[in-house]
């Protein structure tokens, strides 16, 4: 029997890692970091298949993903610039056609947000979660959520100015997002 369990969670594995450690990625904005929150994350949801493997494990994982980004950010309580060497999403095809230019523009800027800014605009906006849903899954207040995705809105802003038209709204308003 266990060797059922540890098949199915291997298929999860590879069929999620990717889109998983995408969004590791852009939450801390480090590819070596990234890979270490999803490893982490996806070990502690090994420990605990067997309960969630008909829920939600992506849920699971995402939110132990988020959490254990805030905590280290706590813990080290410093911010620093990421350099992106490659400029390429883990997980993601490159497709060097249209977009390109500012698609390496938005990873750029969303290098000088500070760790919590870049949390809240990939779950508010590039995951659609609502304030509440991005407050528990970072474990902070929806005033929290809001004052910093107001500081990261207007900083993405001065960054991007050319996107400054698409980065007023919020994902539940139907205007554009990020």
């Amino acid at each position: 029997m266990q060797r059922e369990v540890d098949e199915e969670f291997a298929r999860y594995v590879r069929a999620r890692q990717h889109r998983l450690l995408r969004a590791a990625f852009l939450v801390c904005g480090d590819v070596h970091l990234a890979e270490d929150l999803l490893q982490g994350a996806l070990a502690k949801l090994a420990t605990r298949w067997v309960r969630l493997r008909d829920e939600n494990p992506d849920a699971y994982v995402r939110k132990i993903l988020y959490r254990d980004a805030v905590s280290s950010w706590r813990r080290t309580r410093r911010e620093s610039l990421s350099i992106f060497p490659d400029l390429d999403l883990p997980g993601v095809e490159s497709d060097r056609s249209s977009g390109t230019d500012e698609r390496v523009d938005l990873v750029r800027a969303l290098g000088q947000l500070t760790p919590k800014q870049r949390a809240v605009v990939v779950l508010r906006f590039f995951e659609d979660r609502s304030e509440a849903d991005t407050a528990e899954a970072l474990g902070v207040s929806v005033g929290t959520v809001k004052s910093q995705t107001h500081a990261a809105l207007a900083r993405l802003r001065t960054l991007l100015p050319e996107l400054a038209p698409h980065l007023s709204g919020s994902p539940s308003s139907g205007e554009e997002t990020p």
